[in-house]
């Protein structure tokens, strides 16, 4: 499994309804493509951060490129609507669940 970590900085003003659009839209899409796992959306809690994650867990690599190409390591997907919101393109990381070996 791999964890896909979509970042973006939304613009002063907009983080509810840049939030309310990705609930809406972009979170269901998730949901309904081959090889996601699922996702969810945070937000930061301070006030005056407007830094905003979409979280979503991918089957494998394969999964992965057929959501977002081949250049899926480095290739934010967003849609022409979504930067609108945003002060500047979103950032992708990529991390693996490192399992717990049972000793402190």
């Amino acid at each position: 499994m791999i964890i896909r970590i979509w970042a973006g900085q939304v613009m002063a003003g907009h983080v509810e309804e840049f939030c309310a659009l990705l609930i809406s839209q972009v979170i269901p899409q998730l949901g309904r493509t081959d090889g996601c796992l699922g996702g969810e959306l945070l937000r930061s809690v301070t006030e005056d951060d407007r830094r905003v994650l979409v979280v979503s867990r991918w089957r494998d690599e394969e999964a992965l490129r057929g959501y977002a190409g081949p250049m899926w390591r480095i290739r934010p997907v967003w849609s022409e609507g979504e930067l609108r919101y945003l002060v500047h393109p979103p950032e992708v990381s990529h991390f693996t669940v490192v399992p717990a070996t049972g000793t402190a």
